[in-house]
């Protein structure tokens, strides 16, 4: 995580010092200069730092922390984890964004450099029950519907039971209270990387999108191609990780930007690196004369991902597109991972 932390005292700074040797990120001290040498405003800091970060930790009263992020909080897809510990490291507080966020997990964490008491008050913890926000989050998973989150917690603490659909075998023991379905219409928490009708979809972020273009292709073009792409696959968007191709189109300014807008990384192999993939793929002579292998957006996908094809090559408008998926392994003893 993209961790940041502020103290208000000399003593608060020394324990987010020591925090920050520990888990990772930069301390601060309010009224003291930043990196910058300018002055650390509380407001200020915790402006860019909500945008910037996956964590902020806040040194001492939960008030000055509550006041201070209350103008920024916007819903618990987005916010980042907010913890407050005191100066004494007595206890450790999860403020906001306790299961997407992270913020309970960094609590425990920070409990652990510091034995101090983490101060866990989200129900499904202090009540033993399955948090479906927790897991989805230990899953890789991309979470589509938050307002979902309450109906399933809602229905397990008042033990009711809720079915899960996976194409995957979830490994461990299932919790109390849930039961493994094949009818994906009929479950309440739907674990899939292809569209599905109802319940809380869970998507893991298992897959490449292996792109090749015409030179000078623009953006808006390759966008248009691909959520046709994705409209015929029936895939989500949501479980693309990254994106692949070779590197005689690093430089493309289309491509680039639509990995921009996407925030997907943009990996590129060489055409030898993608002769020596193994499999069979659709093969084209024009582009192999072009450039030095048959294929590009099936092999680079392959190759990136690590697993197998899943979308074969499809073309339009000088764009053509494929998509793979790495082997994935869910499991339940996510729990004991975060402890």
């Amino acid at each position: 995580m993209n961790l940041a932390y502020l103290a208000f005292s000399e003593t608060g700074y020394e324990l987010a010092t020591r925090l920050s040797q520990a888990l990772g990120g930069k301390a601060y001290r309010s009224g003291q200069p930043d990196e910058h040498g300018a002055p650390v405003d509380l407001k200020e800091w915790t402006r860019m730092r909500f945008a910037q970060c996956d964590g902020l930790i806040y040194v001492g009263a939960l008030g000055i922390a509550v006041r201070a992020i209350a103008p920024f909080v916007r819903d618990k897809a987005s916010d980042p984890a907010v913890v407050v510990i005191d100066e004494r490291a007595l206890h450790v507080i999860p403020v906001l964004s306790g299961h997407l966020g992270g913020a309970n997990d960094l609590a425990r964490k920070i409990a652990q450099v510091t034995q101090s008491d983490p101060v866990i008050t989200t129900a499904t913890d202090i009540n033993g029950i399955f948090a479906v926000d927790e897991w989805s989050k230990h899953q890789n998973c991309a979470l589509l519907e938050p307002k979902k989150i309450v109906g399933i917690s809602g229905r397990l603490l008042a033990g009711a039971q809720a079915a899960v659909f996976s194409p995957w075998s979830i490994s461990g023991t299932t919790p109390e209270h849930l039961f493994i379905t094949d009818d994906a219409s009929k479950a309440g928490i739907v674990l899939d990387i292809h569209r599905h009708s109802s319940g809380l979809h869970l998507v893991p972020r298992i897959c490449t999108l292996g792109i090749g273009c015409r030179k000078g292709t623009v953006a808006d073009t390759i966008e248009m191609q691909f959520q046709e792409f994705i409209e015929k696959a029936n895939i989500y968007p949501e479980s693309i990780c990254q994106v692949a191709t070779i590197d005689l189109k690093k430089d493309e300014s289309g491509l680039i930007a639509f990995c921009e807008k996407h925030d997907w990384p943009l990996i590129t192999y060489t055409s030898q690196e993608l002769r020596s993939v193994e499999g069979t793929f659709t093969a084209s002579e024009f582009v192999s004369s072009v450039t030095g292998v048959d294929n590009v957006c099936e092999r680079s996908a392959v190759l990136a991902s690590g697993g197998s094809l899943l979308k074969e090559k499809t073309a339009g408008n000088g764009v053509t597109l494929a998509l793979a998926a790495r082997d994935y392994h869910p499991d339940w003893t996510w729990k004991k991972e975060a402890q």
